[in-house]
């Protein structure tokens, strides 16, 4: 399961606690010179809706690896009794735990925590704030790896196709590997990128 945002804040703390060579990078790597310049206020409030979002994403993608443990080992998991569990004394506790347990007391079979109606919703409306935040955490050069990761994730589970479907185009243009057309699965095409090589096989084909 691509639970990415407990993979980024590993690494988060692996890159904090090489504080010494980051210090030495500091005098030696430069970041961009640009400084913030819009509403205060209103930054303020995108920064809520970015970790609210994100926090949303992290427990749903905690839901997907219990949800995948699950199957593997025949258990039949009580997810909303397990959310009033955390809200009863765990250190992940917070308010929409209670949000949890009702969506899943709705519907025990729930596909994935974003699908519940309240769920999309306050992702949906948390959007925009979210997307500033992180691009101007970008443009500012300032890390936020677990909020960018959670909004990539976000865009990525919502697309039906994917950049990843390049890769096929990739290894057919380095080795002739073939690939499927959007327009055409069915059939396996190899093209000529280069105006060289023709139609050949990936052991002769040169790029």
């Amino acid at each position: 399961m691509p639970v990415t945002l407990i993979g980024e804040a590993v690494f988060a703390r692996c890159l904090s606690a090489i504080k010494d060579e980051r210090v030495e990078a500091s005098k030696k790597l430069k970041g961009p010179s640009t400084k913030f310049s819009g509403d205060k206020k209103k930054f303020i409030h995108d920064v809520s809706k970015a970790l609210y979002a994100s926090k949303i994403i992290s427990y749903a993608q905690g839901f997907m690896l219990m949800r995948e443990a699950a199957i593997s080992n025949k258990w039949e998991l009580n997810n909303a009794g397990i959310a009033l569990m955390w809200r009863g004394g765990c250190i992940i506790r917070s308010v929409f735990l209670g949000d949890i347990k009702v969506a899943y007391t709705k519907n025990p079979h729930l596909q994935n925590l974003l699908f519940d109606d309240f769920f999309t919703k306050a992702v949906s409306e948390a959007a925009d704030g979210w997307r500033n935040v992180v691009s101007q955490a970008v443009l500012l050069g300032i890390p936020t790896p677990a909020m960018s990761s959670a909004l990539a994730f976000f865009d990525g589970y919502r697309h039906a196709v994917l950049p990843a479907n390049l890769l096929q185009a990739q290894r057919d243009y380095f080795g002739a590997h073939t690939y499927q057309r959007l327009d055409n699965n069915d059939k396996w095409v190899h093209t000529n990128w280069t105006g060289r090589g023709g139609d050949v096989a990936s052991t002769t084909y040169i790029a």
